[in-house]
C-alpha cells in the first residue's frame, strides 16, 4: 500500500519541484505553504497546478453534475448566524414546517425530471422531536426508493442530540445513536452544510448558537463510522483572514485522514480513481467524506452584510485585513483564545468589517483547495453563488463537477440573487469547457454519459429561447412556496458600495 504524501515544510511553495509532487500525490502541502501559495503565485498559474491535480484523478474528458434537489423542511432555528437571511423565530408571521404531503411532493417533481437525490436542511427547530424525522425518512423510503436521502448537516445533528438527549458516554456515541435511527429509517448520508470557518475567533463571531469545528467534525467522523459518504463545506469572504481558509482545509484534511485510516486506506492510494477495495471489511463499513465545496458569502438582507467593506476608508488601504492579524495570532489553532484587541487598533475592527470575495478570490481558494486536499477526491465548483460563467471557468481551476441543477433553494437565494439551470444549460457549460458532461449519484458513480447527439444539450435547437425558460431567480426571500421570473444567463451581482 502506498504511504500518504510526504510534507516537505522547508522548501518554498512555489517552488516548481515541490508543485509537480504535489501534482502527482506525491507531496503534501503544509499550512504555511498553502497560505504561501494563496497570497504568492499568480491566479493563472495556481489555476494551471490546480488543473493538472484534477486532471491526474479524473482525466480530461469527463465532467460531472447530479440531478437534486434543496428542500429545507423549515426555517425556524434557535441559531443566530449573523450571515443568514433564512432563519426565522417560530413566532415570526413568515416562519414555516414543512409535511410530509408538501415534501412528497417536491421530490415526486423531482424525479419527473430524472432526479436522483434530495438535500434535505432545515433550520435547528426545537419544537420538532425525533418521530417527525424518523417517520418522514421512513414515508420518504417507502413512496421513493430510487431517491438518495442526503440530509441534515452537522450543526442540525448537534440539536438533535441536545434536543433528544440520546444515551451514550461523550458526544461521539451520542451522534453516532442519532445518526443510526436515522440512518435505519432512511437516510443515505450527510451534506456538508454548516461548516462556514472553522477557526474559532471567526465562528465566535458569525455563528451565535452553532456548533463548534470540534463537533462539527465529529458528528462526520460519527456518521463515517455508520459507512456513510459525506462532503465538507466552507463559506469564506466575510470576516476570516486567509489563513483561516487554509485552516479549515487542513482540519477537513486530518479528519479524512482518520476515516482512510480507519477504513485501512491512505490518502495516497485511496484516490487513484476513488475505488474502495470490496474484499476489505473496514472499507467497507467506514466512510469519508467524498467532496468539498466551497463558496464566498453573501451579504444582502444579512446582518453581517451591514458591516462595512474593507478598505471604505483612505486609510485602511494600505493596512493589514484584521482578520488576517488575528488568524497571525490564532496560529493554525494553536492559540485557540485570542484576545484580538490586545492585538493593536486594527484588530479592534475584527469582525466590523468584511472583505468580500470576487471572482479571482473564489477561483483562487478553490484552486488552493485541490492542492491541499490531496485525500479529497472531489471539488466541486459553486456557480450557484458565483454565476454560470464563472462556475464554468472553476472547471479549469481545480473542479472536476459542476453540482447540482438546482431545481430548488431557498437559504442563499434569501441573501440575494441565485442562480438556477436546467440539465441541457448545465451540460452545455461543461461541454464549452472542453469536457463531456455525465450525470452522476451522491458517491460520484456515472449515471449517464452525455456523448451523443441525444444529450440534453444537443437536443436544443434556439438557445435564445431556451435560457429564459431555464433561469429563475426566486422572489420574496423567505416564503416556502415562491413564484419564478426569467433572468438573464449573466446577472451582475449588486455594486460595491461602503457599508455604515
Amino acid at each position: 500500500m502506498s504511504m500518504r504524501p510526504v510534507e516537505h515544510p522547508t522548501i518554498a511553495a512555489t517552488d516548481p519541484g515541490l508543485l509537480a509532487a504535489v501534482v502527482a500525490g506525491e507531496a503534501r502541502l503544509t499550512p504555511d505553504q498553502g497560505l504561501e501559495l494563496f497570497r504568492r503565485l499568480p491566479l493563472a498559474e495556481l489555476g494551471r497546478y490546480a488543473d493538472a491535480r484534477c486532471r491526474r484523478l479524473h482525466g480530461d474528458v469527463l465532467r460531472t453534475y447530479v440531478i437534486d434537489r434543496n428542500i429545507n423542511y423549515t426555517n425556524v432555528c434557535t441559531a443566530r448566524c449573523t450571515f443568514c437571511a433564512f432563519r426565522r423565530d417560530s413566532t415570526d408571521h413568515d416562519a414555516y414546517t414543512l409535511g410530509k404531503e408538501a415534501i412528497h411532493e417536491k421530490i415526486a417533481q423531482l424525479v419527473a425530471i430524472g432526479g436522483t437525490q434530495i438535500l434535505m436542511q432545515g433550520g435547528m427547530n426545537p419544537d420538532l422531536p425525533l418521530d417527525y424525522y424518523l417517520e418522514l425518512l421512513s414515508s420518504i423510503r417507502e413512496r421513493f426508493p430510487s431517491v438518495h436521502v442526503h440530509a441534515f448537516s452537522p450543526p442540525e445533528l448537534i440539536e438533535f442530540v441536545n434536543f433528544f438527549d440520546p444515551p451514550g458516554k461523550d458526544l461521539f456515541a451520542k451522534c453516532r445513536w442519532v445518526l443510526g435511527k436515522l440512518q435505519e429509517a432512511g437516510l443515505d448520508s450527510l451534506p456538508g452544510g454548516g461548516g462556514e470557518i472553522f477557526a474559532t475567533p471567526v465562528r465566535r463571531k458569525i455563528g451565535l448558537g452553532k456548533c463548534d469545528a470540534e463537533s462539527w467534525l465529529t458528528v462526520m467522523f460519527a456518521a463515517h463510522s455508520l459507512g456513510m459518504f459525506t462532503s465538507a463545506t466552507m463559506m469564506f469572504g466575510h470576516i476570516e483572514g486567509h489563513a483561516d481558509r487554509v485552516h479549515h482545509m487542513w482540519l477537513v484534511r486530518q479528519w479524512q485522514d482518520r476515516a482512510l485510516a480507519e477504513a485501512g486506506r491512505d490518502s495516497a492510494s485511496a484516490w487513484q480513481g476513488d475505488t474502495v477495495d470490496s474484499t476489505n471489511s473496514a472499507a467497507s463499513s467506514f466512510g469519508h467524506y467524498k467532496a468539498f465545496i466551497s463558496w464566498p458569502f453573501q451579504r444582502e438582507n444579512t446582518p453581517l452584510g451591514r458591516v462595512r467593506d474593507w478598505g471604505a476608508q483612505p486609510e485602511e488601504l494600505s493596512a493589514e485585513f484584521p482578520g488576517d492579524i488575528v488568524a497571525r495570532a490564532f496560529d493554525w489553532g494553536r492559540h485557540d483564545e485570542v484576545d484580538y484587541r490586545a492585538l493593536g487598533p486594527a484588530a479592534e475592527q475584527f469582525g466590523r468589517r468584511v472583505r468580500m470575495s470576487g471572482a479571482s478570490d473564489y477561483l483562487r481558494t478553490q484552486a488552493l483547495s485541490r492542492l491541499f486536499l490531496d485525500n479529497i477526491f472531489s471539488i466541486g465548483s459553486s456557480w450557484v453563488t458565483m454565476g454560470p460563467h464563472i462556475g464554468q471557468v472553476g472547471l479549469a481551476f481545480g473542479a472536476n463537477d459542476m453540482g447540482s441543477v438546482m431545481m430548488e433553494e431557498n437559504v442563499v437565494s434569501a441573501a440575494g440573487t441565485t442562480y438556477f439551470l436546467d440539465e441541457a444549460l448545465l451540460c452545455r457549460l461543461i461541454r464549452e469547457s472542453g469536457f463531456i458532461p455525465a450525470q452522476r449519484d451522491n458517491t460520484y458513480d456515472l449515471l449517464n454519459i452525455h456523448d451523443g447527439q441525444d444529450s440534453p444539450d444537443l437536443r436544443v435547437k434556439d438557445w435564445s429561447t431556451h435560457r429564459a425558460k431555464s433561469l429563475s431567480r426566486q422572489r420574496g426571500g423567505t416564503s416556502a412556496a415562491r413564484e419564478s421570473e426569467p433572468v438573464a444567463l449573466t446577472v451582475t451581482g449588486a455594486a460595491e458600495r461602503s457599508r455604515n
